[in-house]
């Protein structure tokens, strides 16, 4: 992610003694993302190396992350691919660091696929239901932070910015997406924790297989519905114009279904939810680009490629999970 608080290897000389991993011998920033501080963090035991991620939580805060991180805990228990955390001395996953919450957790194998094909795709649908059903009894609750609430209070924000037409559209999404919540179709979707950003840059590959998945920071209790809207919003889309691939479409419905059949309400609502997972991403980058936070590295993504994602969703019917049964 992007770097706020700068770290050197001297910060983690005493530091680092609460955990069992050795000491510090190398640390890079990673330069992607907009949310948090990460590092490669690289650690020797005796003769022994190993890779971590090491991550200063920027704006989650002590009593926020338990949730993310026991989360992280309950899936790799089950057997989903997902970065450990590593426990200090006294069994504490997040510990101060330059006065922030921070934490390490295990570096996965592999990289990420920008440029996934439908075999991908199927790699990814299956892990995402084998995750949902994994977490459905995960007992801790949080709700989804970036969810409608978020959506309501930070559309006021970005409006100002926006020409009069865009304005209006947002306005108007947001207001839908308001009203369609408030429906019993809405109510009778099946629940729980979900990873809320399962792009491309947070899964990891070698070759055609996937070998784990990361960056459980945007995670909530959630339609699991919205969780996989999220995910064919970006896995299974062109760049250049959002439109959805039918194939890779079908390879991550159809894989994801193999292992949770779908509902019918979620039939009905999927759709509208492909509209409010392109509105969530529009809005929040909206609030990156416009109402912007330093940072040492900072990318900010571009908000027009969520706003053209939006604009496709409502205009090109979307093939019914119906489909897929």
């Amino acid at each position: 992610m992007a770097v706020f608080t700068a770290v050197t290897l001297d910060d983690l000389t005493q530091w680092m003694k609460q955990f069992p991993l050795g000491q510090a011998v190398a640390l890079k920033g990673i330069a992607s993302g907009i949310e948090n501080s990460n590092f490669f963090l690289t650690t020797q035991r005796g003769a022994e190396r190993a890779e971590y991620v090491l991550t200063v939580f920027e704006n989650l805060d002590f009593d926020q992350l338990p949730f993310y991180l026991q989360l992280m805990r309950h899936l790799a228990e089950r057997g989903i691919p997902v970065p450990a955390p590593v426990p200090n001395a006294v069994g504490d996953l997040v510990v101060p660091l330059h006065g922030k919450p921070a934490a390490i957790v295990s570096k996965l194998e592999g990289s990420s696929q920008m440029d996934p094909q439908p075999v991908h795709c199927a790699e990814v649908g299956t892990m995402l239901a084998r995750m949902h059903l994994a977490a459905s009894d995960f007992p801790m609750q949080q709700p989804n932070l970036r969810g409608l609430a978020w959506w309501q209070a930070t559309t006021p924000l970005v409006l100002p910015y926006l020409t009069p037409a865009n304005a209006c559209f947002l306005h108007d999404e947001v207001t839908f997406q308001t009203e369609f919540a408030a429906s019993p179709v809405y109510a009778q979707l099946p629940r729980g924790p979900v990873h809320a950003d399962l792009f491309r840059n947070n899964v990891m590959f070698v070759g055609e297989k996937l070998t784990g998945c990361f960056d459980f920071y945007f995670a909530g209790v959630d339609t699991w519905l919205f969780d996989l809207a999220v995910t064919v919003n970006d896995w299974c889309i062109d760049l250049d114009s959002g439109e959805l691939d039918e194939a890779r479409v079908n390879a991550l419905l159809a894989s994801y279904r193999a292992v949770r059949p779908f509902t019918d309400a979620e039939d009905i609502a999927w759709q509208p939810m492909l509209r409010a997972a392109a509105l969530r991403f529009w809005l929040s980058r909206l609030y990156d680009f416009y109402v912007p936070r330093e940072a040492e590295m900072l990318t900010p993504h571009d908000p027009t490629h969520f706003e053209r994602i939006l604009r496709e969703r409502i205009a090109t019917p979307a093939p019914r999970l119906a489909n897929f049964e």
